[in-house]
């Protein structure tokens, strides 16, 4: 598992503007994060597609669908 960034040096992506921050600039409810690097922040969004539609795969599989 790896270490989470110093909040304060992490980088986040702004869910309101699109752009990535570094450190705590903008509100909790407007950021996700936080990312260790610039480039992982900003395909935050990218990650999140993929992750919830892993996951909704797992649910179909789990639930017998195809």
């Amino acid at each position: 598992m790896s270490e989470q960034p110093n909040a304060e040096q992490a980088y986040y992506y702004n869910l309101v503007t699109g752009k990535v921050e570094h450190g705590l600039v903008s509100p909790w409810t407007e950021r996700i994060g936080p990312y260790p690097n610039y480039e992982a922040a900003a395909h935050a969004l990218e990650r999140a597609k993929e992750r919830n539609e892993e996951w909704e795969r797992q649910n179909a599989e789990w639930d017998g669908e195809e």
